[in-house]
């Protein structure tokens, strides 16, 4: 090969690299941290750079992906192969496609694992409080006001966030259209407009809304879709350990997937920060369209969406008189839209599949009445779309143990063992039911104590997965656990007797809320944290979040439907929980309990050394922290389960080593010795 040539190949590679390497995604989750790094320094121009760059490389890697994998399945199509072989071949191939074009388009250092905490915190659009935050510091308040305002509607819950918008909304240089949601989806923004301009009379400009709003809904749902085909989870099988054979294995992921793309229903229809889809989605669009286009005088129209209603509410007697009516009118029988038609065939297909799936996983599943999926029923009722017979199957990651239910009495009232502790307020006082407060649990001396072990051992971030600030940027969270104090004690870095008492102090409050609830079941330990939140100096001004925002322990609270869920991620084996004060020097900081609406507060407990507030876990008992403007708020808290086998590994730990600083005597006859628990 002529030299010259081959030179001018290797420069081309090189530049081809370099250049790939520059247009290479820097990871969203990097992104991230540094953006909260910066805002925890005060840099806001910095948290400004890397949170608007960390959004636009999370989109950007979203639609990647969609993009890959739809050119990929169309390249290399799987259906139609009766030999296995190829059938393989095909997948082999589409991998390949993936790999390739995704790597070609964002970069390897951006096709790794995103932690479930960072997805999590950019699906609750966390990066746009932060956002809010710091443009509201560097005096943009346009851009902070559309900052807020998208945050808010994913967290319609968040009652200082609501307080925020209304400040911008009254401050100079902000104006109406500033309150934009950036992260708008454009089939349910399109929805919105054209329902309001309905309620309007402007039919024929709804009904440009409405169809705008379809065209976009099922491009949607072709994206989330795609979405579907990527890692899932096996919750209870080690697939390193995985003792079925390859078409199980496929079998299973496949049904996950399956899973996945039937949730697109209820994704699609959920506004963000809800948990309830909206009432009869799609179909309602063409309800909308049925009407309005009769009301401009295009009744074949009118037919043809009324007839597509009926495939997802067959013999709905409103519309079934409508398409009587426009039959007369047009003197046609009409046909429904195509488009919905392969759209329900597909799914109705794909449940079959799912069917066949979750009995080959050992999950039961009841068939029922399909069209219950999309909100319909065999009556004339118009049910919420996607809730009704949503989920008649647990799929295999929600499986849970078969473990007694224990059915308990609420009771209240019961012996304090105590002599020093007495009740301050019960149910009835704290306008609620099983919560009550305690006081003189520990005394001054105690909490004293335990406030130094606190300063001596606590770790920033920890018992919330590293995050320093994991529920407010204003405050700083350091924690630490029973078995961590115990052995920072054994190595002589604090007192022994300081992290022995924290470990006394803890079942002594499990004893006391056992026995003040008359519980009939035996309560574990389920988590136990001594954990100090601190005001950040200099973040205080007009500041009107919470310190920790109101929530459920064992549900996922949702306000605006007036319901708790009791579901996963929630920790819904908790069943008691109790906070432990141990000062009360700081402003601010009170607990609250407020109703399902997480607005309205019901009773309020300024924090004191030696009182502990105990409550059942569930949504019956609503509960947050007020922001600590100043100073430092120390406490123990515990979570009990009466579940034994979701007890806490780490308390068990600790009362080995307990037993063994007992029995310190028999080491030397090859006894347990603490520090091998350690």
């Amino acid at each position: 090969m002529d030299l010259n040539l081959l030179l001018v190949l290797q420069l081309g590679g090189l530049l081809a690299h370099i250049l790939h390497l520059t247009s290479a995604l820097e990871p969203y989750d990097l992104l991230y941290d540094n953006g909260v790094e910066a805002f925890s320094r005060g840099d806001y121009d910095g948290v400004v750079r890397f949170m608007e760059k960390a959004l636009q490389t999370f989109s950007q890697v979203r639609n990647t992906k969609v993009r890959c994998r739809l050119k990929c399945e169309d390249q290399h199509r799987v259906d139609g192969f009766l030999n296995t072989d190829l059938f393989f071949s095909s997948v082999l191939r589409r991998a390949a496609c993936l790999n390739h074009c995704i790597e070609a388009q964002i970069g390897t250092q951006s096709m790794h694992k995103i932690s479930d905490d960072v997805l999590q915190d950019f699906h609750r659009r966390i990066p746009y409080n932060y956002l809010q935050l710091a443009y509201r510091k560097l005096n943009q308040l346009d851009k902070a006001a559309a900052a807020a305002h998208t945050y808010f509607q994913a967290n319609p819950e968040h009652v200082e966030m609501s307080q925020n918008l209304e400040q911008y909304k009254a401050l100079e240089g902000v104006e109406e259209k500033n309150f934009i949601d950036r992260e708008a989806r454009p089939h349910q923004a399109s929805f919105s407009a054209g329902v309001k301009l309905y309620d309007e009379g402007q039919y024929e400009e709804a009904v440009a809304l409405f169809e705008e709003a379809l065209t976009e809904y099922y491009k949607a749902d072709v994206e989330c879709r795609a979405l579907c085909e990527g890692p899932q989870r096996f919750e209870e099988q080690d697939h390193v350990l995985y003792r079925y054979g390859l078409f199980e294995l496929v079998s299973d992921h496949y049904t996950q997937l399956l899973h996945c793309k039937h949730e697109c229903v209820r994704d699609l229809a959920t506004r963000p920060g809800r948990l309830s889809p909206m009432e009869n989605y799609l179909p309602l669009h063409y309800d909308y369209l049925q009407f309005a286009y009769f009301q401009v005088n295009k009744v074949e129209e009118a037919l043809s969406c009324a007839l597509t209603y009926l495939l997802f509410h067959e013999g709905a007697e409103f519309m079934t008189e409508n398409v009587e009516h426009f039959r007369e009118m047009t003197g046609q029988d009409g046909q429904p839209r195509q488009q919905a038609v392969q759209y329900l065939l597909r799914h109705k297909q794909e449940l079959e599949l799912l069917l066949i799936g979750t009995e080959n996983m050992g999950v039961p599943y009841t068939e029922g009445n399909y069209w219950n999926s999309f909100g319909g029923r065999d009556d004339a009722n118009r049910i919420p779309s996607g809730t009704d017979g949503w989920m008649e199957y647990v799929p295999i990651s929600e499986k849970k143990n078969n473990s007694v239910t224990v059915v308990q009495e609420l009771r209240e009232g019961g012996p304090l063992l105590y002599d020093s502790v007495h009740v301050v307020h019960n149910s009835m006082a704290l306008n609620g039911t099983q919560r009550v407060v305690f006081d003189d649990v520990i005394s001054d001396r105690e909490c004293s104590e335990l406030k130094h072990l606190a300063h001596t051992t606590t770790i920033a971030g920890d018992g919330y997965r590293g995050k320093m600030s994991p529920h407010t940027p204003n405050e700083k969270f350091e924690g630490t656990t029973v078995l961590k104090t115990l052995q920072f004690g054994y190595e002589g870095r604090v007192p022994l007797k300081s992290a022995r008492l924290f470990y006394q102090i803890s079942e002594k409050a499990r004893k006391i809320v056992e026995s003040y609830f008359m519980l009939n079941s035996t309560l574990h330990f389920s988590y136990t944290h001594l954990v100090c939140r601190t005001a950040i100096t200099g973040q205080q001004d007009h500041r009107n979040d919470l310190s920790h925002p109101i929530h459920a322990d064992n549900c996922l609270l949702d306000p605006e439907a007036n319901e708790c869920w009791k579901e996963p991620p929630a920790y819904t084996y908790r069943d008691y929980s109790a906070l432990l004060y141990l000062n009360g020097d700081f402003e601010g900081g009170e607990f609250i309990f407020t109703e399902m609406d997480a607005k309205t507060i019901t009773a309020s407990i300024k924090p004191r050394c030696g009182r502990m507030v105990g409550f059942s876990s569930g949504g019956e008992n609503p509960h947050g922290v007020r922001a600590v403007t100043r100073g430092q708020r120390c406490a123990v808290a515990l979570w009990f389960t009466m579940d034994p086998l979701y007890r806490e590994m780490e308390r068990l730990q600790a009362d080995e080593v307990v037993q063994a600083l007992d029995n310190q005597h028999h080491w030397n006859q090859g006894q347990i010795n603490p520090k091998d628990e350690l």
